[in-house]
């Protein structure tokens, strides 16, 4: 989506203008345990969402005998 728009708003304390022109680009490293080949994403009014599965942990359980 590459429109340009522009949004004002007025209160009675306050006065507000925003402006988009261009693309707009945001990047982040995703964490350790997210499987990548797996993540989904999605836009929709505005909103961008993202679904980032995680590998299970593997939990260590110990075998004690109690005689």
């Amino acid at each position: 989506m590459n429109e340009n728009w522009k949004k004002r708003k007025k209160e009675k304390n306050f006065h507000t203008i925003e402006t988009q022109y261009g693309s707009f680009r945001r990047s982040f490293f995703l964490p350790e345990d997210v499987i990548e080949d797996q993540v989904e994403a999605s836009y929709e009014d505005g909103f961008l969402k993202l679904l980032l599965p995680k590998k299970e942990k593997k939990v260590n359980k110990a075998t004690i005998e109690v005689k």
